[in-house]
């Protein structure tokens, strides 16, 4: 195999698929990345057998072929040549040598035909979607996603596939966010899958922010997203998701509404004081007035108070901060609604500009 191209034409597809590559692995092939010249295309593959991303490239070759390559080695090489510069790939049996300029680096090869790929993926369920509205279901709900929990089904991001619509779940126990969104989707039923907390942070990774479709092949056993010059794959995770409709509470009679930004600055001033290891804040409403405590065991306090609409009685409750700040932090609009029952329910949040888009945070006794 040989291939001369520009630096930049070859480094980004390295960078979108270098991020799969596990620092440490278990087997040496899965540090490298499967680089395939075939029909005027360059494709550039790694997976660490969970996820796996081929991104491909125009590159005409002098001579068609595929080797692998150290995968962080060839990108730290692309990064530190000069912009603009021409970069040139020759692989002759276990040797890649890489030319640019003045500059010439020899990389150990593996066999090519030891690269592990995802099997064929058999969809039982195919459908576009804008890739904007797929990146928004994710941000929107992937931080309430938990981190190595016992309830493995929880460290993933649900996606739920109905008759024109896509909804988006994560929860941790504590915290949930819904977003759906109305999509050109023909369903029989309906289809959930668990996206795996890996597996999310790397299509964020890959979608783009505009209209342009991304095609979203779900199995039994892997999802597959389509977007112009990027293959995604990833395994699922084999569970069953909580029944998230029934957690999300109807509404409480006491209702506040608040300006985002000044409630999340505000909430990240107390936060400050608050007790490092379980990061409680009291909020106390009455009739247009939010009073935001802070205490530590070192006796220290902070206290903010924010003028805000507020209905119904007078009502005092505590709540982890940081996941106050994580809601306010993916809404996007200028004002935030809460709803609130007593001080041992779970509240309600929305927000102006993210309809559809609904969170659950569970209280805290303080």
């Amino acid at each position: 195999m040989k291939i001369t191209v520009e630096r930049e034409t070859l480094l980004k597809p390295l960078q979108l698929v270098s991020g799969v590559v596990e620092r440490r692995q278990t087997m040496a092939i899965l540090g490298h990345v499967l680089l395939v010249a075939r029909d005027g295309r360059l494709t550039a593959t790694a997976t660490d057998l969970e996820v796996e991303i081929a991104a491909t490239a125009e590159v005409p070759a002098e001579a068609e072929g595929q080797t692998t390559v150290p995968a962080r080695k060839l990108v730290d090489i692309c990064r530190a040549l000069p912009e603009g510069s021409s970069v040139s790939l020759t692989a002759e049996g276990q040797r890649v040598t890489v030319r640019s300029g003045k500059s010439r680096f020899v990389l150990a090869a593996l066999a090519p035909d030891t690269f592990p790929t995802m099997e064929r993926l058999e969809a039982a369920q195919r459908f576009d979607i804008p890739q904007a509205t797929l990146r928004e279901l994710v941000e929107r709900t992937h931080f309430c996603m938990a981190l190595q929990d016992v309830r493995y089904y929880l460290n993933g991001l649900l996606l739920e596939v109905a008759e024109g619509r896509v909804t988006a779940v994560a929860t941790d126990g504590h915290r949930l966010a819904c977003c759906e969104r109305a999509v050109e989707v023909s369903s029989p039923g309906t289809q959930q899958v668990i996206v795996p907390r890996k597996a999310v942070g790397e299509l964020l990774r890959i979608l783009g922010d505009d209209e342009t479709p991304a095609t979203v092949e779900l199995g039994t056993n892997h999802i597959r997203v389509l977007v112009p010059g990027v293959r995604f794959t990833a395994k699922l995770i084999d569970g069953r998701f909580p029944d998230y409709r029934g957690v999300i509470p109807a509404g409480g009679e006491r209702h506040l509404v608040a300006d985002r930004e000044a409630l999340r600055e505000a909430l990240s001033r107390a936060a400050i004081l608050s007790n490092e290891k379980y990061r409680g804040v009291r909020l106390a409403m009455a009739d247009g007035t939010l009073r935001i405590q802070a205490h530590n065991p070192e006796q220290e306090e902070a206290e903010e108070e924010l003028e805000v609409r507020y209905q119904g009685g007078p009502l005092t409750i505590g709540f982890n901060v940081s996941y106050l700040l994580d809601v306010l932090g993916a809404l996007p609009g200028e004002t935030v609604e809460a709803s609130f029952t007593d001080p041992n329910s779970s509240c309600l949040i929305t927000g102006a500009g993210a309809e559809g888009c609904r969170y659950v945070v569970m209280p805290m006794r303080l």
